[in-house]
């Protein structure tokens, strides 16, 4: 997995977000703000700085000159091998949480000076001491360290070798079981709120194509093989219809996941008086869960972020399917521009749709996330087991690829220009007209399953003299049914059979019109 935390300079996934996370819901939370401590004198950021850049040195420079005991060695006598402190570290992942393990620390710290369980004094240079490594993380100041294993004994090691003592009050009446799970829905609840913005952005592009196509109609299909004449701006909005229902899958997902882990401890909660709602509402969460075992334990709302971003994964597959083969010379219905295609490295006529091929090709990787989690998670007891260690790779990467997918498919939408000329002389063929035809002779009061045996007799005539339908005369018509009159001919061709559609959701043009102007409303887009 490609992380999204980089060195020698740390980027988070979320930093470019035009939308405010709950992240930032928290920083302006007034409870919260009155918790914060007043900004320090300069001096003093200075000594917590120097304090932890001469520890880090220290450890950098000769960090097997005496191994650091763990956090929770008390019990052992040996340190364990480097084969299995390499196997087992996350924090070459797991790094990406680190804001939001902050966050979460931040809040806990504040709770337990407010139940008593911490003076105030240790509370505000536990914040303050915090603040100052997320400042040297943002930075690439901040020296990740492989034998402190993962993201929260990175942070909590650190923040002890800056201020001292006070910092070991911090994981009172808390795990990493529920400290782990606090991070991770803070995390999954940013990277939907920066998803469903690249989403919507992709309607709009779609909407947009719509718009400069009014009028244009296109053979639809079944089977892969021409069934009726559609209006292009009704075949767009069917996507964007599929997009909106994904939005409302993660929406859904957000909310069943917004509920706080912190505070269940290891698995039994705690004897301690803490205020586990407090925690709750200063991370904007909902509430905090119910029952303790399963606020460690459950990993639904991880399942069920990549089943949506899955959903929304196939979606894109399906649309950059149907553009790879409109680009082709088959259909040629559509032509990339140069700056969304690219050429071969042998064939120099070759002009490829590769991001609409490669978003085809990635919707296959996020799929996959979601099967890796369904497979880790089917074999566990209740309760948190280290297995769940590897539940966070498949998400970082599912968000980034979708993130990824989600805004070529709209830069390809931007770039593409449909051939409708092509698009007109390839119309014809196909007898697209003849459920038309068949509603007609329904029209006459003749039962469906009737008049389905008399267009299909009137196709197969046209087929044995090579033509449509529309050319046929009345005299050859009255030759397969004697209903047929002159009206008929209101009823055959493409025009006339989009013209005819009028039942609710169809791709009659007054139909489609009302679509438009619902979508162009709800989009907020400006009509050209």
């Amino acid at each position: 997995m490609e992380s999204t935390v980089v060195a020698p300079r740390t980027v988070s996934l979320f930093t470019e977000s035009a939308h405010p996370s709950s992240q930032s819901r928290l920083l302006s939370h007034p409870k919260l703000n009155k918790l914060r401590p007043p900004l320090s004198a300069p001096s003093k950021n200075i000594r917590l700085r120097a304090t932890l850049s001469i520890a880090m040195s220290a450890a950098t420079r000769n960090p097997n000159s005496k191994e650091e005991a763990k956090l929770w060695g008390g019990r052992f006598k040996e340190s364990v091998t480097e084969t299995v402190e390499r196997f087992t570290e996350s924090i070459s992942f797991d790094k990406e949480l680190y804001r939001h393990d902050i966050m979460g620390s931040k809040a806990h710290a504040s709770m337990l000076a407010k139940q008593g369980l911490m003076d105030h004094s240790d509370r505000d240079k536990i914040l303050e001491g915090l603040s100052e490594i997320e400042r040297l993380i943002e930075n690439g100041e901040f020296k990740w360290r492989a034998d402190r294993e993962d993201v929260h004994m990175n942070i909590e090691a650190a923040l002890t070798d800056m201020i001292g003592e006070p910092a070991k009050k911090l994981h009172t009446a808390r795990s990493r079981n529920d400290q782990v799970q606090t991070d991770f829905r803070l995390w999954c609840r940013d990277a939907i709120d920066r998803i469903i913005p690249c989403i919507t952005n992709l309607q709009v592009a779609l909407v947009t194509l719509a718009l400069k196509n009014e009028g244009v109609i296109v053979p639809g299909y079944t089977h892969m093989q021409r069934a009726q004449p559609v209006l292009l701006q009704h075949h767009l909005l069917a996507y964007v219809e599929q997009l909106e229902r994904d939005i409302g899958r993660l929406v859904d997902c957000r909310t069943r996941l917004n509920f706080c882990p912190l505070g269940a401890c290891a698995l039994a909660g705690t004897g301690l008086p803490i205020d586990r709602f407090m925690t709750a509402e200063e991370l904007g969460f909902s509430a905090p869960m119910r029952n303790s075992i399963d606020a460690v334990s459950d990993r639904d709302f991880v399942v069920e972020f990549l089943s949506a971003n899955s959903i929304i994964g196939v979606h894109l597959s399906r649309l950059g399917e149907e553009w790879v083969l409109w680009a082709s010379e088959e259909f040629g219905f559509i032509t990339p521009s140069d700056s969304v295609s690219t050429g071969s490295s042998i064939m120099p006529q070759k002009k490829n749709p590769d991001p609409m091929e490669l978003v085809r090709g990635k919707s296959a990787r996020v799929i996959g996330h979601l099967v890796t989690l369904l497979v880790l998670c089917k074999g566990l007891p209740p309760s948190y087991n280290r297995d769940l260690q590897e539940d966070k790779e498949p998400v970082f990467d599912s968000v980034k690829t979708i993130v990824g997918m989600l805004e070529v498919s709209a830069e390809f939408a931007h770039n593409i220009t449909f051939n409708k000329e092509r698009i007109c002389r390839a119309l014809p063929a196909g007898h697209l007209d003849a459920t038309t035809l068949a509603d007609y002779l329904v029209k006459k009061g003749i039962p469906f399953r009737t008049s389905h045996d008399i267009v299909g007799r009137s196709v197969a005539f046209c087929v044995s003299r090579n033509c449509q339908l529309q050319d046929l005369s009345l005299d050859e018509l009255h030759s397969i049914s004697p209903v047929f009159d002159k009206d008929v001919y209101e009823y055959l061709g493409v025009d006339n059979a989009v013209k005819n559609f009028c039942s609710y959701g169809s791709a009659g043009s007054a139909c489609v019109a009302s679509q438009m102007d619902y979508w162009v409303r709800k989009l907020n887009i400006e009509r050209i």
